[in-house]
């Protein structure tokens, strides 16, 4: 079992690292090509970003493990809402903008309904998932249409490029993207497979080794930028970024999961899983709506009370 634990080990570490290069050479790569700085944002960015998720759930598929491919998507969420904006709230309280509690929680509220109702007959279809994968191309064109109108300030390359004219060049900016999305793929596959002898090792479902270890680990990201956020005074992009990526994970992860291979999903998943998920989302948008005595925010004692929940729930997790 000691060269899986090194499997699942070195295959986070490769894949967090690999993800980072991915969207450093996306984003120089994408401007170098003119493309407009928002899509480079909100489409080059945004896929980067979810790439772990991707990669393990689309390589869980095809390997005929469903409980990984669905649980890191969902486990990933979980965490992003209780592990990360907990952590995240407890170093200074997380504002909210007002166009995130009018448009986008309300539109994570309804999609995880959305993906509850298609999976309650226990089975993700090519049908349920390309429905998914429409949904989440509807929201990024709304998205896309919106910030056309507002306007969207430059992204940098690393160091600070800001020019098409400026930075490596081309060929370099092809290299990094081409060999790091090489060894994500590679450190997914080592993930995936490492998770899965873990698994059956210690007598653990594939199911819940993606809702904790493999969730977890793709989180890092998220987790990574979401405190570097914080320590640069705008906490308001830590909550940006984790309702950007559940939506993510609950659409596109989900639904490219499902489109590559159609799966059965666990009673659990149901019953347990996606319950959670809903209501750390309902408390979420509890506390954007001003639940709390300082509207608009999560302040330490609410982020304590997200931490909590999301320990209880892998207490229970590992209990079961």
């Amino acid at each position: 079992m000691i060269p899986a634990f090194l499997a699942v080990i070195c295959g986070l570490f490769l894949l967090i690292v690999s993800a980072g290069r991915f969207v450093e050479g996306s984003v120089c790569l994408a401007q170098r090509l003119g493309v407009p700085p928002l899509l480079v944002g909100m489409v080059v960015v945004g896929f980067g970003t979810s790439a772990p998720e991707i990669a393990v759930s689309a390589l869980a598929a095809l390997s005929g493990s469903p409980g990984i491919a669905v649980g890191n998507a969902y486990g990933s969420n979980i965490a992003n809402i209780g592990l990360i904006l907990g952590i995240t709230a407890l170093m200074a309280p997380l504002a909210f903008q007002s166009g995130i509690i009018r448009r986008e929680l309300p539109a994570l509220a309804v999609v995880t309904g959305f993906s509850f109702l298609l999976l309650m007959d226990h089975e993700l279809s090519r049908g349920n998932a390309f429905a998914l994968l429409a949904v989440f191309t509807a929201l990024l064109a709304v998205a896309i249409l919106q910030g056309l109108g507002q306007g969207a300030a430059v992204l940098d390359c690393p160091g600070g490029i800001k020019k098409n004219t400026d930075g490596p060049p081309l060929a370099k900016s092809l290299f990094l993207v081409f060999v790091s999305l090489l060894v994500l793929l590679a450190s997914s596959r080592l993930l995936v497979w490492g998770a899965v002898q873990v698994a059956h090792s210690l007598g653990v479902g594939d199911l819940v080794i993606g809702l904790t270890v493999v969730a977890v680990g793709t989180s890092l990201p998220e987790l990574a930028s979401s405190i570097a956020a914080v320590r640069k005074g705008e906490p308001d992009i830590a909550i940006g970024n984790v309702i950007g990526s559940n939506l993510f994970n609950t659409l596109a992860v989900v639904g490219i999961a499902g489109a590559i291979r159609p799966m059965g999903i666990a009673p659990e998943v149901l019953w347990r899983d996606m319950p959670v998920m809903g209501f750390l989302t309902l408390v979420l948008f509890l506390f954007g709506a001003g639940f709390s005595k300082r509207p608009g925010r999560i302040n330490r004692w609410e982020g304590a009370f997200l931490l909590a929940c999301y320990a209880g729930y892998i207490a229970f997790l590992l209990a079961g």
